[in-house]
């Protein structure tokens, strides 16, 4: 979990990991993606065909670094946190991933969140509904801050909170 700006303290920012959505697995995707750049790597040196063929195999063998480069991105966080869930004072924001989209919750415009133990429904003013998966999050401790921090900011913006019953099996 990192915080970050000039509000460190009045904002949260928790990490989720995006893979668990995919339809394959990052260690699918990785194996693929690595047999793809053997075959490419293969192709470009064992070629003894003319030179006009030379340029398919360098643009196969870059696009393969390029997939490489996506997946890398997309699954890990070695380029810092792509991924999260930010509770602010102002907004509730949440990105799954590099390429994707950042999607913007104004808490002023909130009218309800109904709490589960994995999800946060949000009920707008307008009466459209948004579905946060805190499925998604690491760490329960991180999920139990979300879920804290939004029930703090419920007494300032006036919107109403309810819980479902933790039901343990």
């Amino acid at each position: 979990m990192a915080v970050s700006g000039s509000s460190a303290r009045s904002s949260l920012i928790v990490q989720v990991s995006p893979t668990r959505s995919a339809k394959l697995s990052f260690t699918v995707q990785l194996v693929l993606t690595l047999f793809w750049l053997i075959w490419a790597t293969m192709l470009l040196f064992s070629s003894d065909q003319a030179s006009d063929r030379n340029f398919l195999y360098y643009l196969f063998f870059g696009l393969a670094i390029a997939f490489l480069a996506y997946v890398v991105l997309q699954n890990t966080s070695v380029f810092g946190v792509q991924s999260y869930i930010e509770v602010t004072p102002e907004y509730i924001v949440q990105k799954l991933g590099v390429f994707r989209t950042k999607h913007l919750i104004q808490i002023a415009d909130i009218a309800a969140i109904h709490i589960s133990p994995l999800a946060l429904r949000i009920t707008m003013q307008d009466d459209t509904k948004i579905y946060l998966d805190l499925k998604q999050v690491r760490k329960k401790r991180d999920r139990e801050k979300v879920k804290t921090k939004v029930r703090e900011l419920a007494s300032v913006h006036g919107y109403t909170v309810s819980e479902a019953a933790d039901k343990k099996l």
